[in-house]
This record gives structure tokens, C-alpha cells and sequence, in this order.
């Protein structure tokens, strides 16, 4: 035996389901899933300048060149950090540059 609604609740729940159906096919919203987004491709970075031809056109824009003898490594990864930022270069740059630093710094 039956709920004595039970054919009034079924009703409003197919007016319900048709009322979402509708919503959805107006805002375009896609039925079907089509598993997850590709994430966007990162932009490949140029490498084609060494470090010490970068560090040559980057570092002597604002201040006289400084050898990599003057300095430590540990001195130069500090030095970098600032320089990046102050200089606005690309990450990619901005390790070559490092590494050129860090073959010659000093002890």
C-alpha cells in the first residue's frame, strides 16, 4: 500500500528533474564529462645565451661588473636573489647566470 501522497510527491519530483533539465540546457552547461582539463602549457624559456654572456648584457646595466672571484657561492645565491627581482629576469636567465657565478666564486 502507498503513501496517500505519494502521486503528488512523484509529481513534484518529476517537475523538479524537468525544471533542472531546463536550467541546464539554457546556461549550456555540458552534460557529458569528459575527464579532467589539460593544464596550459608552460611557455618554453630561451637558453640559447650562456651565463656569462647573460650576466654581461643583464648586470652591468645598472652597476660596474663584478668578477665571480669576489664573492662565495653562498654570497652569489644571496646576491641573485635580490638581483633577480631588482633586474626582472626569467628564472631560466637567471640560473645560467648563477651557475656561471658559481663555477668561479670565490672560497
Amino acid at each position: 500500500m502507498s503513501h496517500p501522497g505519494a502521486p503528488k510527491l512523484r509529481c513534484l519530483a518529476g517537475i523538479g528533474l524537468g525544471c533542472i533539465g531546463a536550467a541546464i540546457c539554457i546556461m549550456g552547461i555540458p552534460i557529458v564529462y569528459a575527464g579532467p582539463q589539460a593544464a596550459p602549457e608552460k611557455p618554453v624559456e630561451s637558453n640559447t645565451l650562456s651565463g656569462a654572456t647573460l650576466y654581461a648584457i643583464n648586470c652591468n646595466r645598472c652597476h660596474q661588473e663584478r668578477y665571480p672571484p669576489e664573492f662565495t657561492v653562498a654570497n652569489w645565491r644571496n646576491i641573485m636573489i635580490h638581483m633577480r627581482v631588482r633586474a626582472n629576469l626569467p628564472a631560466a636567465q637567471a640560473r645560467e647566470i648563477l651557475k656561471y657565478l658559481e663555477e668561479d666564486a670565490g672560497n
